[in-house]
């Protein structure tokens, strides 16, 4: 069987998310009555720079799903990391898990986008 047509998995999670540019992503994050932004990254590079007031969730964490399950539901849920594949991951974790998905966005293209497309970032502290 030719595979060289599938469509990559990851593709088919992203396609049933709420997919957010990064101007549309911060318009949520402003419009939001109280927004809980998750950044899957590591923490390492959580330390290199983030969205203000983001909580840091490594998805690769072993308590990460743990971490996921002591949030309240009753909120909206901006999620990234550095290229949306971490984050296309949660999305879909938080919806399968009981999240309503009317109330979880995934930054389309992550933080390397966000940063690109000159959007305003966190202050890092060198301390």
């Amino acid at each position: 069987m030719d595979n060289s047509c599938k469509t990559p998995k990851w593709q088919q999670l992203k396609a049933q998310l709420n997919n957010l540019p990064p101007i549309q992503f911060l318009e949520m994050l402003r419009q939001s009555k109280n927004p809980i932004i998750i950044d899957v990254r590591t923490t390492q590079e959580f330390n290199t720079g983030h969205i203000a007031n983001a909580l840091n969730i490594d998805y690769l964490a072993d308590d990460f799903w743990e971490q996921i399950e002591k949030l309240s539901t009753n909120h909206d849920f901006l999620v990234y990391c550095r290229s949306g594949r971490r984050s296309i991951r949660t999305c879909t974790l938080m919806r399968n898990g009981g999240f309503d998905n009317k109330r979880i966005f995934n930054l389309e293209g992550g933080y390397e986008r966000w940063v690109v497309d000159g959007f305003p970032q966190a202050e890092v502290s060198n301390a």
